[in-house]
């Protein structure tokens, strides 16, 4: 299937959020995180929200930021603030409604993951996947990030199977 004309990728805003809970709710049961969560990382790095609209209706939504080192931010918790010295583009969450997977929506935010991560000199992908994403996330040529002791506990926290991932930027 091809993307369709009328469904498309723009700059989320706090409009959004309701769409995205309901979405994050359908498609993330086992992951959800308070709104809150969703409110502080748009209003912290704006530049890497995203929404996938068709008309008013939210069809998928990518929340990413920058990040310094190797132990990613624990499901359902509040950063504060971005890192001063960020060494890595951290994508906290994507989510596709089932209706608009294998159209290539995916592809174009893991596009507007890399295109915030430049702009930001910044030239890696991170990501924490769940059990359920690792094939997709391999799929799209990210592998196994180091871990230590600080990060498998946090990894424990989303399921036994959560890996974290990366993938440089070319």
């Amino acid at each position: 299937m091809t993307p369709s004309a009328d469904t498309t990728w723009r700059s989320m805003t706090p409009d959004d959020l309701a769409g995205v809970m309901t979405l994050t709710a359908r498609v993330h049961p086992d992951y959800m995180e308070d709104l809150v969560v969703f409110e502080e990382r748009l209003k912290l790095a704006p530049d890497g929200c995203f929404s996938l609209l068709r008309g008013k209706e939210v069809l998928g939504y990518l929340i990413s930021h920058p990040w310094q080192g190797l132990v990613s931010p624990p499901l359902n918790t509040l950063l504060h603030t971005l890192p001063r010295k960020a060494d890595s583009w951290y994508i906290h969450d994507l989510a596709l409604s089932p209706t608009v997977r294998g159209q290539g929506f995916a592809q174009q935010a893991l596009l507007l993951a890399e295109q915030a991560a430049r702009r930001q000199n910044l030239h890696t992908l991170l990501l924490t996947s769940t059990c359920h994403a690792i094939g997709f996330w391999q799929k799209a040529g990210f592998t196994n990030a180091p871990t230590n002791k600080a990060e498998q506990a946090v990894l424990a926290s989303y399921d036994a199977q959560a890996r974290l991932l990366y993938r440089a930027i070319s």
